[in-house]
């Protein structure tokens, strides 16, 4: 297997879809091959060659150079290797990915990691709304995977998720797990209004300022010592604000009680 350089000539003047440029789906191409793969631009089907310059490496990895914030779908169901995005970049990114190692050393815009599979999603900087979410339409947020926010996040971060874990090193926006049905999110940021709002399962837990609770969250009857400690230790791994968290106490907050949810808000001390 080969990897390959792709560099942006120039912003392109619409959005780019780049559906299909992953590890994968280029392990067998040559380079001439790669030039002539078609990416859809506004309405019409371009080759790769008329925004990105292609140069084989002598690893296995898939590197996108430039400011590729117009850029849509980077990473879209990739299935396996290593893709780095060394800018910032557009709608998508990660979406449906099940496998691999995704980097942006940038920031992504909405919908990042939405019905995420599998595989880990690593972003520098920030993401905007419905990151960890669903497609439109669609009944299933992430589904699987590591997802890493180094960044702050937007409104509905983990609107249905259904599996995984997301971690958030800055603020989020409002309707953090909003319809949450599984899964677990931590935030060592601030958290915007309706935190939980209609969440059914899985765990969010705010390692930095407490959020405001709805009412329609309610203190747990009981803790989960050994439940947080096998927590703590998975999310400590991830450095920052996670790292001391087996060594602080926690609340329990569970609800959505309005929407029978049976999920739980843990705020650490």
């Amino acid at each position: 297997m080969t990897g390959f350089t792709l560099t942006l000539k120039s912003a392109p003047a619409l959005r780019l879809d780049v559906r299909g440029v992953t590890p994968n789906a280029f392990a067998s191409l040559s380079a001439a091959e790669v030039e002539r793969l078609p990416l859809a631009h506004g309405n019409a089907f371009v080759p790769l060659a008329e925004f990105f310059t292609v140069a084989p490496r002598r690893d296995d990895t898939l590197l996108l150079q430039g400011d590729l914030s117009r850029c849509d779908f980077v990473g879209w169901q990739m299935n396996g290797g290593t893709l780095i995005a060394e800018g910032s970049v557009g709608d998508y990114a990660g979406g449906a990915m099940s496998a691999g190692t995704l980097t942006v050393k940038g920031h992504a815009a909405d919908l990042a990691a939405c019905e995420m599979a599998g595989g880990t999603l690593d972003i520098a900087g920030h993401v905007g709304d419905f990151a960890a979410g669903t497609l439109p339409g669609s009944m299933d947020g992430m589904r699987g995977g590591s997802l890493l926010v180094r960044g702050n996040a937007g409104a509905r971060f983990g609107d249905r998720m259904r599996r995984g874990t997301a971690l958030i090193f800055g603020d989020a926006g409002e309707f953090l797990a909003s319809r949450m049905v599984a899964g677990t999110i931590a935030i060592a940021g601030r958290a915007g209004a309706h935190v939980g709002y209609g969440m059914r399962r899985g765990s969010v837990v705010f390692a930095g300022p407490a959020p405001g609770l709805a009412p329609t969250f309610v203190p747990a009857g009981a803790g989960a010592p050994v439940f947080w400690q096998l927590l703590a230790r998975d999310l400590a791994r991830h450095g920052g604000a996670f790292g001391s968290l087996a060594a602080r106490g926690f609340e329990r907050h569970l609800g959505d009680v309005a929407a029978a949810g049976k999920g739980e808000l843990i705020v650490v001390r």
